[in-house]
């Protein structure tokens, strides 16, 4: 990752995240010649949320069959398999419980194993007490789905591997490349960072955390704002992870988008628990006491983060109690393993999801990519993004790829 000494390309890609860097380098599989820059303001790649989440490789099961999610989770999990096969990169299908502790859980845990079947995956397994004491013996459930195909992985390593073969291709990452404006006159576009000038035929968006910001910079109809929500977790002492054999998740709550205070082992060692999810206060607000005033300000008074915190704020306030209270956070985590004590948790990472939102208070449910001519905007990459990173970066390379024609 050098410092580039030429100034124009036919593909700026900004972001170095998972997805960015996954779509560059199908670019160069697909069309070698091609002059490809990557944008990075970090120092380094993968910095937020393909650095800062939880590793799981996802199945697929809690998505809307046939949408965007469901579609390219399901083709990017065996890529991602095929590709960590390739170049060595451990990972382990360990499998993972779904578990209802409530009776009025039971008709949305049959909801998701139907929409795993529907979605094409094979030998779900539903799980009544005995079998989920077999599988997690100190889990609590009256009900559950054993989901044979999720797994674990380190996703920065994947992202590390990418950018390897990136640059054997001769793609460019560039580091410490602030974008601070576009022009585009539709046959060339100028990329301005804090430092240089860039001109391309092609510019991609996959900023995440600011991609509606980049957007903005080249249209004036973006109907989503990125809200960002910290997502806080604890980490069982090393005497404790046994309570924990693999994965165990809830069952989601329908009506706030997120899945919940789950148990995650490490592909690199270790048992996690959490995240609960909060409003940050910057939109790389990572801890409590990261604000930037601007950025809070502007989420808070969004149309659709004030109707979204009016139809939730019962949620939204035990999720605050959780991310103040480790009493609170270890009272919802006991829902799942009851023996499992405060003094058992250890203080750990936090992330922040780029959770895009409309004007109507929806946290939007699916992926968007948005193709304005010359300009792809990937405005929306919740989870499984990560697990997905090779079927949607084929996606976008093909529809960008196309475009350059």
């Amino acid at each position: 990752m050098e410092i580039n000494k030429q100034s124009n390309y036919d593909i700026i890609i900004i972001g170095a995240g998972i997805v960015g860097l996954a779509t560059a380098l199908h670019l160069l599989q697909k069309n070698s010649p091609l002059k490809i820059l990557i944008l990075e303001k970090e120092n380094e790649i993968a910095k937020h949320q393909t650095g800062n989440n939880s590793g799981v490789i996802h199945s697929g099961i809690y998505y809307k069959p046939n949408s965007l999610r469901a579609i390219n989770c399901l083709r990017g999990y065996q890529m991602l398999l095929d590709f960590c096969d390739a170049e060595n990169i451990p990972y382990d299908i360990c499998g993972k419980i779904i578990v209802a502790t409530k009776e009025d859980e039971l008709q949305r845990l049959q909801n998701i194993y139907q929409r795993g079947i529907e979605n094409g995956l094979a030998g779900l397994e539903l799980l009544d007490e005995t079998a989920i004491k077999k599988a997690e013996p100190h889990c609590a459930g009256i009900k559950g789905i054993y989901v044979p195909q999720t797994g674990i992985i380190d996703y920065v390593a994947v992202s590390k591997k990418y950018a390897e073969k990136i640059e054997i291709l001769n793609g460019t990452i560039s580091l410490n490349q602030r974008v601070v404006d576009i022009k585009n006159d539709n046959n060339e576009i100028k990329v301005i960072t804090q430092n240089n000038t860039y001109t391309t035929k092609q510019l991609i968006n996959c900023a995440g955390l600011y991609s509606d910001k980049i957007a903005k910079l080249t249209s004036n109809n973006i109907a989503v704002k990125i809200v960002p929500f910290r997502g806080e977790y604890f980490t069982l002492k090393k005497e404790k992870e046994y309570l924990v054999k693999n994965l165990i998740y809830p069952i989601p709550d329908p009506d706030f988008p997120f899945l919940g205070v789950h148990f995650t082992r490490f592909i690199q060692g270790g048992v996690e628990a959490g995240p609960n999810a909060v409003l940050a206060y910057a939109r790389e607000g990572y801890k409590k006491s990261d604000i930037v005033w601007s950025e809070f300000l502007e989420s808070i008074f969004y149309k659709g983060f004030i109707k979204l915190a009016f139809k939730n704020w019962r949620t939204g306030i035990g999720e605050m109690r959780r991310s103040y209270s480790k009493k609170a956070f270890t009272t919802a985590l006991q829902r799942l393993i009851p023996e499992l004590k405060m003094d058992d948790l250890v203080t750990g990472e936090a992330g922040v999801r780029a959770s895009a939102m409309d004007r109507n208070g929806n946290v939007v449910d699916d992926f968007i990519i948005e193709q304005q001519g010359n300009i792809i905007h990937v405005l929306n990459t919740p989870s499984p993004a990560a697990t997905a990173s090779l079927s949607i970066g084929l996606k976008i390379a093909e529809m960008a790829l196309k475009e350059l024609k």
